[in-house]
């Protein structure tokens, strides 16, 4: 895991690229990569690459970043990790010459060997730049999920990439004007949606996807891999034991690859199955037994909330090497300003990441498995049975009668009474339903917030039509694929990838999802499709040996949350959420604020709203 970025200047009398500019975008991400930096510059000045590494594999100065060919004539930086890498090293070698023991140089190989085509070969996390010297073509590549992030910039002739938007923009050529679209977006959803950001100027690579800049071109990004592809075949049910193995198969084979690093590596574990399954596997796979970490909270012990005994009862279940940490409100209180300065795009999730990473960067690691991914593969989400339902009832929103029949549920729905008046609306279309599910703020509640000018510049209908409708490319067969698509390629990539790796990153630790990868996605999902959900994660839970005692297995998953309904309701919590810019809010935002914040102290508006406002003006706060 590391942390890249570069500087092209591609057009004709474009300037220099300036090496302060670049150190400075670097640098400002050393927490993503503390254990050394490089930078190179080609022999005309014309393109710089900058790198931090967090030394994961092949722990020499001879993997070092930027690399560069044994003929000199490709350059590479490299954000990831490829799990396949030696079996994909034997495969090159009668072609291939290699000075390292590292999966940077398989992949710069790898590359120079099949182009993009040798993309759908790795199994990994990724996203890197390579310069080819001979064509001068810079080509940008992003993992098939988007597990790793990556951010551009094309201005003014030159071309400017980074792991992190806010590197990218203290670099200081980057304009800061903020983009509409990616404001509404995230009210909209609580995060920005791809491959819109908070700025203008900056675009984020779309997963599964790469894009070429050539002498005097910036290409457009090119797809080579998408879930809905995936969901768009209709495979018949399996007999339920034939699901078992061939999840049993997948499963333990994602973590055994996940387990590669000559470091050693950790796992989060939580009360859930899919933490206690992870450990389960990767337990029979290594050698050694593993080092596990549960995050408790102080004011949750002896309650339905607290994990850790579950958690403990796991760990002495698969024998491995425990600890539990616990954190109180007041730590998480006093930490508040770090966590918010750590967070790249805004969120309304991450805290609890970003305290798990912590727990697991104080035991001692640098590389820990995580369960991100279960529920979305094996569709144990609420809208996995929601989206279908509302999808088949979607002609009742244009019966006569319809309105007054919903007006009357708003009202004795109170807390949701604004999504009631918009199921009308929202039922007729994929996307608005998914966003019925999904959605932070509805239209007409965002339009009471924001300015006129930056509600018509961001185009409301646009941040929630387009990015499901284009997720839904090609279609996928029937409406439990849809919601599946629409869970992996919206929900887990803009909210629950995205957070996990800055959040991960601010401890300089680095977040493995053995259940987020194409391979199993392709392997998978058509098979867990077909039975729409019906099996739930019994097929998953019976996978490790020995057994999970029947209690775990079918134990309901709270998940490690914070209390912040109490926090942000507070006083001054409001009034930080009333100093968003004046161009930003309506006139009437004052009460509109006034609204959701006394709605959270009643209960009747969940505090993720609130919390929106002040995580956006923290933000916007942050960069102008």
């Amino acid at each position: 895991m590391c942390a890249i970025n570069g500087i092209y200047a591609f057009a004709p009398g474009a300037p220099l690229p300036d090496p302060e500019e670049c150190v400075a975008v670097r640098d400002a991400m050393t927490a993503r990569g503390p254990d050394g930096h490089g930078l190179y510059r080609d022999p005309e000045g014309r393109l710089l690459l900058g790198h931090r590494r967090l030394s994961i594999i092949d722990l020499s100065e001879a993997a070092a970043q930027p690399m560069t060919s044994e003929g000199g004539d490709a350059v590479i930086v490299f954000n990831g990790e490829i799990y396949n890498y030696r079996q994909l090293r034997e495969e090159l070698r009668p072609n291939a010459g290699f000075r390292t023991e590292s999966d940077t140089e398989v992949l710069l190989q790898l590359y120079r060997t099949e182009g993009v085509d040798g993309m759908r070969r790795l199994r990994g996390m990724f996203a890197f730049a390579l310069w080819d010297r001979e064509s001068c073509v810079l080509t940008l590549a992003r993992d098939p999920h988007g597990i790793k992030p990556l951010y551009y910039c094309d201005e003014g002739g030159t071309f400017r990439f980074a792991s992190s938007v806010r590197a990218l923009v203290r670099g200081g050529r980057v304009s800061r004007d903020v983009d509409p679209e990616g404001v509404l977006g995230f009210l909209a959803w609580g995060s920005v949606p791809e491959p819109a950001t908070l700025f203008r100027r900056v675009r984020s690579l779309p997963a599964g996807c790469t894009l070429q800049v050539k002498e005097g071109e910036v290409g457009s990004p090119r797809r080579y891999w998408s879930v809905a592809e995936v969901y768009a075949t209709r495979a018949e049910p399996l007999p339920p034991s034939e699901v078992d193995r061939q999840v049993e198969a997948q499963v333990r084979d994602s973590v055994r690859l996940h387990l590669v690093a000559d470091v050693p590596v950790g796992a989060f574990l939580s009360g859930g199955l899919d933490s206690a399954v992870l450990v389960g596997l990767a337990s029979r796979a290594h050698p050694e037994p593993i080092r596990t970490v549960t995050l408790g909270f102080g004011e949750f012990r002896g309650r339905a909330e607290d994990e850790a005994p579950d958690a403990e009862e796991v760990a002495r279940h698969f024998g491995t090497r425990h600890t539990t940490l616990t954190v109180s409100w007041d730590d998480v209180r006093s930490a508040m300003d770090c966590f918010l300065s750590a967070m790249d795009q805004p969120s309304v999730d991450g805290l609890n990441v970003y305290w798990v990473s912590w727990a697991v960067k104080q035991a001692g690691l640098k590389v820990a498995l995580s369960g991100l991914g279960g529920d979305e593969l094996f569709g144990t989400y609420p809208s996995y049975r929601s989206y279908p339902r509302l999808r088949r009832v979607g002609f009742l929103g244009r019966l006569p009668g319809a309105d007054l029949a919903l007006a009357g549920l708003g009202r004795i729905m109170k807390r949701r009474r604004e999504k009631i008046r918009y199921l009308g609306r929202a039922v007729a279309r994929p996307a608005t339903t998914y966003h019925l599910l999904r959605g932070l703020f509805t239209p007409r509640e965002i339009r009471q917030l924001l300015s006129p000018d930056l509600w018509q510049a961001g185009r409301v209908e646009a941040v929630i039509d387009r990015p499901v409708t284009e997720a839904l490319q090609p279609r996928p067969a029937g409406p439990w694929a849809e919601v599946a698509t629409a869970e992996q390629s919206l929900y887990m990539r803009n909210q629950l990838l995205r957070d996990a790796d800055w959040a991960s990153m601010a401890h300089s630790l680095e977040v493995r999802v053995p259940l987020v990868s194409a391979h199993l996605t392709e392997s998978l999902g058509p098979v867990l499709a077909a039975w729409r959900g019906r099996l739930g994660k019994l097929p998953l839970g019976r996978a490790p040996r020995p057994a999970l005692p029947p209690h775990l297995l079918h134990r309901r998953k709270t998940g490690f949350t914070l209390p912040l309904q109490r926090w942000v309701g507070s006083d001054h919590e409001r009034g930080r959420a009333l100093e968003l810019p004046g161009w930003l809010l309506s006139a009437g935002a004052t009460a509109a604020v006034a609204r959701i914040f006394d709605g959270v102290a009643s209960g009747r508006v969940h505090w993720s709203r609130a919390w929106s406002l002040i995580v956006l003006e923290r933000l916007l706060g942050d960069v102008r």
